[in-house]
Parts: structure tokens; C-alpha cells; sequence
């Protein structure tokens, strides 16, 4: 098997990193005095392995039951375990998903010794609900706001499909907090639905890795029968505690990189480029004349790295994180003279 391959982290400081989705903006100062805090003589000691206060945190500012939450190394770490509880290796078309979508999906099939169902997206990718309904998966993944292409699909339309899937329906949400909606409020009707968050996007926490499952008691329970004992470590519980106590830092960072994406859109579409509508903190984009691969490696050369895919889906674009005013003006400018 070929294992997932992650979006360069280069040691040269130098390079603009528009290219996995970072948010440029820092974590709030509550996060970090509360790290230093955290730093002492407990680090000894194991972290609690069900993360309790995490849980009471999430589930009061997201409106559920604390047995309602499973927290996880990332929202990676909670989809390997969705696998691991919901696919049988050897068994067809346990898991499916529209395509193309987050790469990672294929490594966690083939390591659980499962072919996964891959349906294409419709236009502008509209989720191919029918022939997704066909499959009659165990394991349905959505990624919402998708990536690479940032696009969205409503709840309503989520809705629809879980209430005729026999199946359980993830809904994949790395990228919620830049969207209009998120699927949680489907937790109360649509029983077979499970929602992942991450801390690594909205939160300006990659470097903590730190995950959050949302589903009903009756899943959330056969999840934790098959995570990591110990599967967050203790500095990441406080982190995440901490991040949930300051939702304004967050939101006001949201706010800015939303607004920010809609220039940068702009100017993209101003040099020719198609760019899909994006409700993330990131925008894919094609241009007419110029292949992906030329202008990744033109882009590289002048000190600015962004994500190109070789998939014959994706290899005509770029998928381009939103980062600050200047990192954006950098990039644009830059692209301008690749253009010319």
C-alpha cells in the first residue's frame, strides 16, 4: 500500500505556508497561559483516559450530553477508530464516500483490508446521494466543507441522505467554524450520525492534535470500546479545555480569514482562475492555461508553498490556504508574474 502523504512542513522559516491549511492567526492567550500552567510535575502521571473535563466543556458549549463526545488524537485518530468499529476487512463496500475528497480516507480502507465504494460528486460537488444510498455502506463518510475543493452541502441535504443510509453517516467537519451550518443539529433526529470537529483549524491548535466525535450514546459507546487507552495526552486536554473557555479569539480569527478568502477569490478570479465556492479556510482553483504542477513549482521557487494533488481529478489546480493579507498579497503578486 502507498501510506497518506501530508502537506510539506519545510525547516526553511522562510516559505509563505499556504499549503495545509493552517490558520495563520495564533491560539488564544488563554490556551497558552493555560499550557504553562499545565507544565509541571503532573506530566508524570497518565492523562485521564476518557478526558472528562474536555467532554463537560464540548458538551455545553455544543448542546449534547457529555456522553455524546469522544475525544481523539485529531479528527484522524476518531476516523481510525470509526473504521476499526464499523469495517470488516475483506467485506464489499463497507465504507464509501463521494470523490474526490480527503486522501486520508483511502489509507484508513486499505489498512483495514477493505475496498471502499468510491462515488464521483455530481456538479460542482453536489453530493451523488442516490448512488451513495445504493452501496448500502456500514460507513459513510462526508467531508463538509469538503476538501480539497471547499465546497458545501447542506444540512438539509445530509439529512435527507442519513434518514434513507442503513448505515452510520460521519460527517466529516474539520472546516465547520468557516461555513454557514454545521451538522450537529442533526444529532437529535438522525440517530445514525456522527459529527468530527478539530482544534487544528479554527482553533489555530495543529500542533496539539485534538479531535471531538459527536453522536448518539449508543455509538459514542461502541467508539470508545476500540480507541487508544490513553489516545490524548495531557497538555492537549488542557489545550482543548482552554480553547473552548475563549469561543470570541476564535471566532474574531474566523471572521478575519472569511473576509480575507473573499478578496483572495477575487483576485484569483480577476487572473482567469476557476475557483470553486468555498466555505473553508482554503479555496481551490484552475487555470485555464497554466497546469497545477507548473505554477506549484513556480510558486515553490519564489518561496511559497501551496497543495497540488496528482490525481487526474485534482492535478489541474491548487488548493490555496487563506492566510494573512500579506501572505495573500505575496501569493497573488506572485502568481501575476507566473502569468505573464
Amino acid at each position: 500500500m502507498e501510506g497518506y502523504v501530508p502537506g510539506e512542513q519545510p525547516q526553511d522559516r522562510r516559505y509563505i505556508k499556504l499549503n495545509t491549511n493552517e490558520n495563520p492567526y495564533p491560539p488564544s492567550p488563554h490556551v497558552l497561559e493555560a499550557l504553562r500552567n499545565a507544565v509541571a510535575e503532573d506530566l508524570r502521571l497518565y492523562p485521564d483516559p476518557t478526558a472528562r473535563e474536555l467532554r463537560a466543556k464540548a458538551a455545553d458549549v455544543y448542546g449534547v450530553g457529555p456522553d455524546q463526545v469522544l475525544a481523539g488524537n485529531g479528527s484522524d485518530d476518531l476516523l481510525s477508530i470509526l473504521f476499526r468499529a464499523c469495517v470488516d476487512a475483506g467485506a464489499p463496500a463497507d465504507v464509501a464516500y463521494p470523490v474526490p475528497t480527503y486522501s486520508l480516507y483511502d489509507t484508513l480502507a486499505q489498512i483495514q483490508g477493505v475496498e471502499p465504494k468510491t462515488i464521483p460528486f455530481g456538479a460542482d460537488f453536489a453530493l451523488p446521494t442516490e448512488a451513495l444510498l445504493a452501496v448500502g455502506a456500514r460507513l459513510n463518510l462526508i467531508c463538509n466543507p469538503n476538501s480539497p475543493s471547499g465546497t458545501f452541502i447542506t444540512a438539509a441535504t445530509i439529512a435527507d441522505f442519513a434518514r434513507r443510509a442503513k448505515g452510520v453517516v460521519v460527517v466529516d467537519e474539520a472546516y465547520a467554524d468557516f461555513a454557514r451550518e454545521s451538522a450537529l443539529s442533526l444529532l437529535a433526529t438522525c440517530p445514525n450520525v456522527v459529527v468530527l470537529r478539530t482544534f487544528s483549524k479554527s482553533f489555530s491548535l495543529a500542533g496539539m492534535r485534538i479531535g471531538l466525535a459527536f453522536g448518539s450514546r449508543e455509538i459514542i459507546a461502541q467508539l470508545n470500546k476500540v480507541k487508544d487507552s490513553y489516545n490524548l495526552d495531557r497538555l492537549s486536554l488542557v489545550a482543548a479545555r482552554a480553547a473552548l473557555e475563549d469561543l470570541p479569539w476564535m471566532q474574531a480569527n474566523v471572521a478575519k480569514i472569511k473576509a480575507t478568502r473573499e478578496i483572495l477569490v477575487g483576485e484569483l478570479r480577476e487572473m482567469a482562475f476557476r475557483v470553486f465556492a468555498s466555505e473553508s479556510n482554503f479555496v481551490f482553483a484552475v487555470h485555464p492555461k497554466l497546469g497545477g504542477d507548473n505554477l506549484y513549482r513556480g510558486l515553490r521557487d519564489k518561496g511559497i508553498l501551496v497543495r497540488h494533488f496528482t490525481t487526474p481529478a485534482l492535478r489541474e489546480g491548487l488548493r490555496i490556504t487563506v492566510g494573512t493579507p500579506e501572505q495573500n498579497s505575496a501569493l497573488v503578486s506572485t502568481l501575476r508574474s507566473l502569468l505573464t
